[in-house]
């Protein structure tokens, strides 16, 4: 009976995401003997903040996996939204941190939008669309007038501090604000997704897209609002992205789309919709800034390598998908079919009627 309720507890995204765990600490024990000094608070704030970014966009990312559909702007979307709230910061000094916030947010989810219309209403490919605004949105930001760099300095003093302050404090590791604000976006998505209609109609969606039609869901409006929310977070991280590094030029956040999506493959995500959560992002976002910043301390392996390896990883985790993850769901499927008590059907008595 034990087994039974354990089997039927246990789904195979969860296994993949207990591997992705079991990798994170081999990882990090692997690097910690490669590299001088890497267990201290200052590589923990390096890698939680890198990956704090990266989460917060890849989360969106999932909303629109989870349709069948793809999100390749925003990395451009990202870079946009920093260096305009730079910008704006840095002649506007006296922007409440709440509005700049909101702003970035706003132009995040207005760009999103657009991406939305023409997907869910146009009926254009989402790769095609998201393909063309990424050239598009990176176009605007080289184009934006005024200087061509964001300089720390010309920010005011709270956008200065904004990647310092700290939630809480133990011994020398701190989490840092950025950190805790990525947090809170994961477990408010991965709660919507669980308990709200939204989420389940995004599963329902992309688990089967005509018969969720059939059933009445209204498909357009929840894609658009898949597209929205995904512009909203990369204009979020966007915010966050100014606050961290401060000074900013024309290729901020560039190649952010492919980190993202890798994030998302390797969480968990299915590329063809219908299976995922904002937690498995997390762990597979948790996996690429870990190699990405362990790497770049380790100085060995080259910057075009290192964006080999994310090629690699997202072809990897495709692969496991297929073969292994969806083996597994056959597997659990079967055994559930075991497990269910054969209930024979109870024949009827007819009552004989006398003539």
């Amino acid at each position: 009976m034990m087994m039974t309720s354990l089997r039927r507890s246990i789904r195979p995204e969860q296994i993949r995401e207990l591997i992705l765990v079991l990798v994170i600490i081999a990882l990090v024990l692997f690097f910690g003997t490669q590299v001088e000094g890497y267990y201290s608070s200052r590589t923990f704030t390096r890698i939680s903040t890198s990956i704090a970014i990266l989460s917060v966009v890849a989360v969106g990312e999932t909303l629109v996996f989870l349709t069948r559909n793809y999100d390749l702007s925003v990395g451009s979307i990202v870079g946009f939204t920093a260096f305009f709230i730079g910008t704006q910061l840095s002649f506007y000094k006296d922007i409440p941190p709440l509005v700049a916030v909101l702003m970035a947010v706003g132009t995040g989810a207005l760009m999103g939008s657009f991406n939305g219309v023409l997907v869910a209403y146009g009926r254009v490919p989402a790769i095609i669309v998201t393909l063309g605004t990424m050239a598009i949105y990176r176009a605007m930001l080289v184009e934006y007038p005024g200087n061509k760099i964001v300089q720390m300095s010309a920010l005011p003093a709270w956008a200065q501090e904004f990647s310092r302050v700290n939630v809480f404090q133990v011994g020398e590791f701190e989490l840092r604000l950025i950190v805790g604000i990525a947090l809170a976006v994961v477990i408010v998505f991965q709660l919507v997704l669980t308990y709200l209609p939204f989420g389940r109609r995004l599963y329902a969606i992309g688990s089967n897209p005509e018969a969720a039609r059939i059933a009445g869901f209204p498909y357009q409006r929840i894609v658009f609002t898949a597209f929205v929310l995904s512009g909203a977070l990369a204009g979020l991280a966007g915010f966050m992205f100014m606050g961290r590094f401060g000074n900013l030029t024309v290729v901020a956040a560039l190649g952010m789309e492919l980190q993202a999506v890798a994030a998302v493959v390797v969480g968990g995500t299915s590329t063809m919709g219908g299976v995922g959560s904002a937690f498995g992002t997390l762990l597979g976002a948790s996996m690429i800034g870990l190699l990405d910043q362990s790497l770049l301390r380790w100085r060995l392996i080259s910057e075009f390598w290192r964006d080999a390896l994310l090629g690699l990883l997202i072809l990897l985790a495709v692969a496991s998908d297929r073969v292994i993850v969806e083996r597994l769901r056959t597997l659990w499927a079967r055994s559930e079919l075991q497990l269910r008590p054969s209930i024979a059907p109870v024949p009827h008595k007819e009552s004989v009627h006398g003539s």
